[in-house]
Order: C-alpha cells, then structure tokens, then sequence
C-alpha cells in the first residue's frame, strides 16, 4: 500500500499498534471499568464512536450496563460507578469541561490521550497515555483503532486474529480490497451491536477524508427509510452481523451490497484504504480534511 501521505503511513501501523496495546493489560488494567459497574463513555467525533463500540460490546459480553455520549449531550447525572474519555489531542473543549464535572462529583474516570502535558491527561483521575499511536493527520485512524482494541482486550476478546485479519486486507491489491467501490457515488454503511460504532465511524473517515457523501445507520433500521436512496452507482457496506434477507433487497435496488466474514475492527482498515484511495480519485490531501483541525477548543 502506497504510503505517501501521514494518514497512510497511520494506516499501515493499525495491526501491531493493536496488539501491542493489547500487552498493556497489565500495565494499565486497574485503570478500567471492572465487571459490574455501571460505566458511560465520553468523547467526541471518533472518539464517540469509539465509545459506542465498547459500550454495545461490553453489555453484549454481559460485564455491566455501559452508555456512549458525545461529550456535549452526556447525562452523568444518571450515575455511573466510573466513566471512560477518549481525547486524542486532550484540549477539546468538551470532554474538558466534562472532566471538571467529574473532578468535582467525585467519580473514578480514566482518560485515553495521545499527548501528554495537556489538560486532559493532567486532570484526569487516570490517564492512559497512548503517545506511540499518536498521529500527524488531522483524520484520527491508529489512535482511535487502538484505544477500541486495548479496551476490547479488557473485555476478554483475543486481538491477535483481528489483528491478522487486517494484516491480510492491508496486503491486498485495492482491486480485491476496495473494487468497484472507488467507482460508487454514494456508500451508506451499516452495522448490529458494538458495529454499529463502526459504522458510524467508517461514515465519517469517507466524509473527512474525501468529501464523500456517505451515510450510516443501525442495519435493522435501514429498510424504514434510508433504503430509498439506494440506486445503481450507490454501495452499501456492512459490518459484522447481516439481517437476513437486506443483501437481497439492497441488491433488487442496484445498489452493490458489500460484506466480508471479517472482525469489524479489521474491515475498518479496508475502509481506511478505500478513503486514501477516493482522496486521490479526488484530487485531495487526506492530511488536510476541509474544515477541520486536530483538536476542537471553543472560546
């Protein structure tokens, strides 16, 4: 995979960051939300949706109820035994104020930051430096990817397979990889459980990354409406769990329905080529979304 740009040198680190950070358990697990306790996850963008993976996939795996806010629309007022951020940068303004509330509620909270000195690591109860998957893009990939794949191991699944399997998409060709989807118009994602942070994720790297119109919806709850736009020269991706019978009705549309038997987290990285590959079709620099900067702070 060519790697000229920062976002795609990030990419191509995503399997041995993962199982890395998985090493970590030890280090940093007394840090994490234990079995049982009542735990919300705060962040922002990419960050959320991180959050929403590992909330869907901690219930799933029966360890507690876990809620995922954005952190300008949480309610920890409701109570929770203690409370998961992810802040890549640690300034945005959002997850700040939140740690203050924190802070003065008196609720055990751990934050996941890549840059050390800042606010968030620094006033945070606890703080999970993640510095070595740090990125130069404003596109978060490897830290987002990683700080999903270190909370999974706390869960108990087993990275290393997740962590072969994006191996191999990475080593594809990007005919097999990504095919006739450099060439679609439009691409909804889907997902069911903890995928469906990933698609919601995957959603917004094609709309950072390349100005693509791309949309994203729980997979059950595509066929009450958004399935309207689904059109020949349009795509529908979809992770993990497919409901029986949409392949079939995305496909009656003319839309190419695409799905692989893989781990979301590793299908992600499929999707990470395929923004690299629509920014150049594009003429952009994935390194410089429209719009955007690495840390949101308000004044």
């Amino acid at each position: 995979m060519p790697q000229t740009t920062h976002l795609a040198q990030e990419i191509a680190t995503q399997p041995d960051d993962w199982e890395r950070a998985a090493g970590r358990l030890d280090e940093v697990g007394r840090h994490l939300p234990r079995p049982g306790e009542r735990v919300a996850t705060i962040g922002c963008g990419t960050s959320w949706f991180m959050g929403q993976a590992y909330a869907a996939r901690r219930e799933e795996l029966g360890q507690g109820l876990t809620d995922a806010y954005a952190a300008s629309e949480h309610r920890l007022a409701r109570g929770y035994d203690r409370v998961v951020l992810i802040s890549r940068s640690g300034t945005t303004t959002e997850v700040m104020e939140v740690v203050e509330q924190l802070r003065a509620a008196g609720t055990p909270h751990v934050s996941f930051v890549a840059t050390a000195g800042t606010p968030v690591a620094e006033r945070s109860d606890a703080t999970i430096l993640m510095d070595d998957v740090d990125e130069r893009s404003v596109v978060q990939t490897r830290f987002a990817t990683t700080t999903l794949a270190l909370l999974r191991a706390s869960l108990g699944d087993d990275l290393a397979p997740v962590a072969e399997q994006a191996r191999a998409v990475l080593a594809e060709d990007g005919e097999t990889a990504y095919g006739a989807l450099l060439l679609a118009g439009q691409l909804t994602f889907l997902g069911r459980g903890w995928s469906n942070g990933i698609a919601n994720e995957a959603g917004l790297k094609l709309r950072e990354s390349a100005q693509f119109w791309s949309e994203a919806y729980p997979a059950m709850e595509y066929r009450h409406g958004p399935i309207s736009i689904a059109s020949p020269g349009r795509a529908v991706w979809a992770f993990g769990e497919v409901p029986e019978g949409l392949p079939e009705q995305v496909r009656a549309t003319g839309a190419h329905f695409e799905h692989r038997d893989l781990d979301p987290l590793a299908d992600l990285v499929r999707l990470h080529r395929l923004c690299l590959a629509k920014a150049d079709a594009a003429g952009l620099d994935p390194d410089a979304p429209r719009n955007l900067t690495r840390s949101i702070v308000l004044t």
